[in-house]
């Protein structure tokens, strides 16, 4: 996805060797009801359409224990962007950014990350709102906003102590 015809103003890309530094696996895929990138919401919204992640049956006994958590962070693979712009224009105000300054999907490794309201789980089906993402993206992992468990704090010192 790397055609110039597709820049706008102001606009720069980069010319990338391919790569070879990571591999990612992916555990499943998400149905949504946006099928183009027009239709997809630029930020998802807890009230917005429900979604489903649809993880591979391996993984559905990692989903063991998640039901207590209301929100859930959600990774994507963006795989219909292009990833080769180093400065872009949102459309939205045509002010050129650099790409690390945007949340756009565009990004040398397209990595979508929302935070989303966990509506219920059924088997390798777990029911979500607020997705931003187009119908059959890859899933890349989920987890809870918040863990239960965080490490003690060290004891304060006391005045008498």
């Amino acid at each position: 996805m790397a055609d110039t015809d597709d820049m706008r103003a102001g606009e720069k890309r980069v010319d990338l060797a391919p790569p070879a530094d990571a591999v990612l696996r992916f555990i499943g895929h998400i149905e949504t009801p946006f099928t183009s990138r027009d239709l997809c919401p630029r930020q998802g919204r807890i009230d917005g359409p429900e979604c489903v992640l649809h993880l591979a049956p391996e993984w559905v006994p990692a989903l063991r224990g998640i039901e207590a958590y209301e929100m859930v962070e959600v990774l994507y693979w963006l795989h219909e962007s292009r990833r080769d712009l180093v400065l872009q224009s949102p459309k939205s105000d045509g002010e050129t950014r650099g790409t690390f300054a945007l949340r756009s999907p565009v990004r040398p490794n397209p990595i979508g990350t929302a935070h989303v309201r966990l509506i219920r789980v059924d088997g390798p089906r777990v029911v979500v709102r607020g997705l931003d993402c187009l119908n059959g993206t890859p899933l890349i992992d989920l987890k809870p906003d918040r863990c239960a468990y965080s490490p003690a704090a060290p004891a304060k010192p006391t005045a008498m102590g």
